[in-house]
């Protein structure tokens, strides 16, 4: 699915969109975002954690530093910030993948290889685009394929056709 996001505002809508779908899959699945410096990752996590319960008591930063933040929503989230890494996950990634009651979503996903990002999960690639933000959302596993499709009439605005 490709979708075009003119504003920053849009970036944050389809993050509580993202999150409204997230918080009531019936499985754990993984939100892994990839994209240059400054394309909106973070934006987006804002977004997501923002239609949570809790969310007044989440202060939403890139973790470039802490490697992880842990909001305390319901669920809770858990942002990760890959940029440092090399190509392995962090301990603390592979604890809480699957964990009751957490979202996991890493930014920089790409520094990663394939085969070991979590079997259930979206995601999305940020593209170059010359006015607004574009990205490709991918459903990795039953459960995202099943969520993705279940999010597509609350993403459709943002559809966007060929030629991205």
């Amino acid at each position: 699915m490709l979708l075009h996001l003119p504003r920053a505002e849009d970036t944050l809508a389809l993050g509580a969109a993202l999150g409204r779908g997230l918080a009531g899959a019936p499985g754990p699945v993984a939100l892994l975002l990839a994209g240059p410096l400054g394309s909106g990752k973070t934006t987006l996590v804002r977004g997501l954690v923002s239609v949570l319960p809790g969310a007044d008591a989440a202060e939403v930063a890139s973790p470039s530093f802490n490697l992880v933040n842990l909001y305390p929503t319901r669920p809770r989230v858990a942002h990760f910030d890959l940029y440092r890494l090399g190509s392995v996950l962090p301990e603390e990634f592979e604890e809480l993948l699957g964990a009751p009651n957490t979202l996991l979503v890493a930014e920089w996903i790409d520094r990663v290889a394939e085969n070991l990002w979590p079997g259930e999960a979206l995601h999305l690639e940020w593209l170059p685009v010359s006015s607004g933000r574009a990205l490709k959302i991918r459903a990795w596993g039953k459960a995202a394929s099943a969520l993705l499709e279940d999010l597509a009439p609350a993403l459709n605005h943002w559809q966007k056709g060929s030629g991205v």
